[in-house]
């Protein structure tokens, strides 16, 4: 299946049924079609051809992912880009995947305009909303073409390529083809409870997570209401109003949500499926999430490279055959799902028993083809047959999936390997803590020193001295930080990670 196919197999099950919401704004599936049939003429009128890369760049709109169907259905690739990406990062963005059309919302036309000179291969640029001095509407492009149906053959299985997070480095492009996106849809699909019409919420940006998850709704002509402005009082506004039935938040804004107010109050009984992920969540606002949220919360683990998907763990499995929640499983990453082989490997390449911690590597349709004009990284990546994920984690006998570290955040101790997520599952116990990171920062005696950076719940005060104790109690001295910061807010990347590449520069420079 192309893009484009979920749209139409959502719009034969109720062209009339409502397929896009956002505010007052609320598109059928026969309507986004037939934006698509347009968007897809206009860019065959513009010159732009089956294989040329299209991007998007936009915030969380409903004519922005309506444009996508029609990239698509004109035989184009979608390249979403980032918005809250610099404009520097989105030009090396829009320039290394060779992007021929932007296709830009009015409010980031100031980094269109300062990012255009330095795009020689950008042919065509439209604004969505209004017309800018070097850009027209998207009405006024489309002025002329009618909404009959309209198709192009693509030259290949290319769907999308998608940035990757680019906080170590220069974001790689990610070629996500037709067959990626419906294994992961069919995994979706196979994994989690989905009633005949589901309604999906999405706050988290549709260039990520968000935007890839819609498409198991769409063949099941589901409802999407898009959120433009993250806000956690709409939010559940929201899931009462449409009687939500599937969301997606990471672990940072689930927090957050925890803390809401209205929780409380809001009616949250349509919800089938809260999913979480892109970063780790702490076991014990977990399962503060199954009681005050409901048994909903539903765990998926992916990456660009393999989206959404490697791993689940659907509503059902947070608890025993009894009843009770299953609390050691909470720090799982679920199972691997029924179309992906999941091994952990050492450096040599052999694969690990149960229990042994080794990279995570991954054998699936869902991974992806290849890194954008970039073999050596792609075969860096593909070592050895499997793909790498660049996680350390092992199996446990049940094949549940635990995700100890990133490879490279794994600290080494006075001769020990730490590893700073066991760290900072500890930490998130701690009634006082709403968040933390934890890094290892150099030591003239230890090699390299645990260091512990905390964001304090609000209206909570904490003693390093403390800290440091709650931890050596539960996991030993070696593990516990020998550093204690307390900041306000931790530095996050587009979708909530935090980003420690950041917290260990300022610790530097701190030190410096």
């Amino acid at each position: 299946m192309r893009l484009v196919d979920y749209l139409d197999k959502g719009a034969q099950l109720g062209a009339d049924a409502p397929c896009l919401t956002m505010g007052e704004t609320e598109l059928s599936y026969a309507q986004v079609q037939r934006i698509s049939w347009r968007v897809a003429r206009g860019l065959q009128r513009a010159g732009i051809r089956p294989g040329d890369k299209v991007a998007v760049l936009s915030g969380n709109d409903a004519y922005a992912f309506s444009a996508v169907f029609g990239i698509s259905r004109a035989g184009c690739v979608w390249c979403p880009v980032n918005p809250r990406n610099e404009a520097g990062e989105n030009a090396f963005v829009l320039d290394a995947f060779d992007c021929a059309c932007l296709v830009f919302h009015g409010s980031y036309a100031p980094m269109v305009e300062q990012m255009r000179a330095q795009l020689s291969k950008l042919r065509v640029l439209v604004c969505l909303d209004r017309p800018q001095p070097f850009a027209p509407s998207l009405g006024e492009w489309l002025d002329g073409l009618d909404e009959q149906p309209f198709d192009v053959a693509p030259p290949d299985d290319l769907a999308m390529i998608a940035g990757t997070g680019g906080t170590t480095g220069r974001p790689k492009g990610v070629m996500l083809s037709g067959r990626n996106l419906e294994t992961m849809s069919a995994l979706t699909l196979m994994g989690y409870p989905f009633p005949a019409r589901p309604c999906y919420l999405a706050l988290a940006p549709l260039t990520h997570a968000a935007g890839v998850l819609c498409l198991p709704v769409m063949t099941l002509g589901g409802r999407i209401v898009i959120m433009p402005k993250p806000d956690l009082g709409e939010f559940l506004a929201l899931i009462e109003r449409y009687r939500v039935t599937h969301t997606f938040l990471p672990p940072t804004l689930i927090y957050m949500l925890l803390e809401h107010e209205k929780l409380a109050t809001t009616r949250l009984d349509s919800l089938q499926c809260f999913w979480y992920g892109a970063a780790p969540i702490a076991a014990a606002r977990l399962e503060e999430a199954l009681e005050k949220i409901g048994p909903v919360m539903a765990q998926l683990f992916g990456q660009t490279e393999a989206p959404m998907m490697i791993s689940m763990m659907p509503p059902r499995e947070h608890f025993h055959a009894d009843g009770t929640v299953a609390r050691r499983r909470l720090s799982s990453a679920g199972r691997p799902g029924p179309l992906v082989q999941v091994a952990t490997m050492n450096d040599a390449g052999e694969l690990l028993p149960a229990g042994e911690r080794g990279e995570i590597v991954v054998r699936s349709s869902l991974v992806m083809a290849g890194y954008y004009k970039d073999p050596a990284a792609t075969a860096e990546a593909s070592r050895f047959g499997w793909h790498h994920t660049g996680d350390i984690g092992y199996l446990d006998e049940d094949g549940y999936l635990y995700i100890v570290d990133r490879a490279k955040d794994m600290i080494i101790t006075g001769g020990f390997n730490v590893y700073s997520v066991e760290v900072e599952a500890v930490l998130m116990e701690h009634p006082g803590v709403q968040d933390s990171a934890v890094i290892g920062l150099p030591d003239d005696k230890w090699g390299e020193r645990v260091v512990a950076v905390l964001q304090p719940r609000p209206g909570c005060t904490l003693a390093a001295e403390e800290v440091i104790a709650f931890v050596k109690s539960r996991i030993g001295s070696v593990k516990a930080p020998k550093q204690v910061e307390f900041w306000t807010d931790l530095p996050r990347s587009k979708v909530g990670k935090v980003i420690k590449k950041e917290v260990r520069a300022t610790l530097l420079g701190k030190d410096d």
